[in-house]
């Protein structure tokens, strides 16, 4: 009986935790479908030198996260004749949205017509409506059959950074994401 407990406990947690994702994935630009496992890549921004994004410390952690990842898979960098090529880029919007402060006016047991706290009159002038800014930052990667030079898939990885010291992790694990999506793309065999 605890076992069963325990399982269920976990399991309510893992799904918790697995709930609480921030990233969003989305797959475009699929004009060949996989039909082959890759061996070699090369990361096409590296090689001509074109920033992904705005800040060269978080483009080059980008570079060096996507190498490490593609050769843990088992891939070879190869800037000669790759079987993949790897094209990044960044979008990274300032946004604003409104924070509603709404104390309840009715507490605990309805509308309170004489409650002299909720005609308070240093209450009105409280300011109910806040504003935070957040930045929008989507972690686009493009990969390229280049036997073909067509697109196999264009991902993007989305989320919210709401303070620049939270950037470089976000990206991380946007990237991170991204990266196990493709990884994790089944192979379709040809007609």
């Amino acid at each position: 009986m605890k076992r069963k407990i325990q399982i269920i406990l976990l399991f309510v947690c893992l799904t918790l935790v697995s709930s609480c994702c921030s990233v969003e994935i989305f797959k475009e630009n699929t004009e060949i479908p996989m039909t082959r496992p890759f061996q070699t890549f090369v990361i096409i921004n590296k090689e001509v030198g074109m920033r992904g994004f705005s800040e060269q410390f978080i483009d080059e952690l980008v570079q060096i996260q996507i190498q490490e990842t593609l050769e843990k898979a088992g891939m070879v960098y190869d800037s000669k004749k790759p079987d993949l090529v790897i094209r990044y880029h960044s979008n990274e919007d300032s946004r604003q949205r409104e924070v509603v402060n709404n104390s309840n006016p009715y507490p605990f047991w309805g509308y309170r017509v004489y409650d002299p706290w909720m005609y308070n009159p240093y209450n009105s002038n409280y300011n109910r409506v806040s504003t935070s800014s957040y930045e929008l930052l989507q972690v686009i990667l493009d990969f390229i059959d280049p036997s073909q030079d067509k697109f196999l898939m264009t991902l993007t990885g989305v989320t919210e950074v709401s303070s620049p010291k939270q950037k470089q992790k976000k990206v991380e694990k946007t990237l991170d994401s991204v990266l196990r999506s493709f990884l994790n793309q089944k192979i379709q065999p040809q007609n």
